[in-house]
């Protein structure tokens, strides 16, 4: 897990190819009109989803995981905290394969992301996303989806 902000993205363009093309598309694509939704990239290899939601308390949070994608979530204006974990140290639910969505049981740390923030998940990473930070507010963000290979 990486926290940091877009414009250190050249700190990152040595953890391969994929990654390089996500964070270069992070950086030339007008993130402020990204219409909500999935776009492709690159198929199944590499795609972006945008989001608008409310942040949620703490008690509404869910943990989870993903085995065939790397997430490298963005967030284009609001604030939210992300909890972290390794996934070994969580409590396995159900695997979701058509979603890549592994549910996750446990306890971790939490990381504040403002606008202008990313954070770097692989597939040993338990997060909870969406987390309001006091409050519940508005967000919008950008999760581009990267395939394992």
């Amino acid at each position: 897990m990486s926290t940091d902000r877009l414009t250190n993205a050249h700190l990152y363009l040595g953890l391969g190819e994929n990654i390089q093309r996500a964070f270069e598309y992070l950086q030339h694509v007008n993130l402020d009109t990204l219409p909500v939704g999935r776009l492709e990239l690159d198929g199944i290899k590499m795609y972006v989803t945008s989001q608008e939601y409310a942040t949620k308390l703490p008690e509404q949070g869910k943990w989870e995981a993903h085995r065939r994608y790397i997430d490298l979530q963005y967030l284009i204006s609001g604030t939210e905290r992300i909890g972290y974990s390794q996934l070994s140290k969580m409590t396995h639910g159900e695997y979701n394969p058509e979603k890549d969505f592994l549910a996750l049981a446990g306890s971790g740390d939490f990381v504040t992301l403002n606008a202008g923030d990313f954070m770097l998940l692989f597939p040993e990473e338990a997060h909870m996303p969406g987390m309001a930070v006091d409050q519940p507010v508005l967000v919008k963000k950008a999760v581009v989806k990267i395939a394992i290979k």
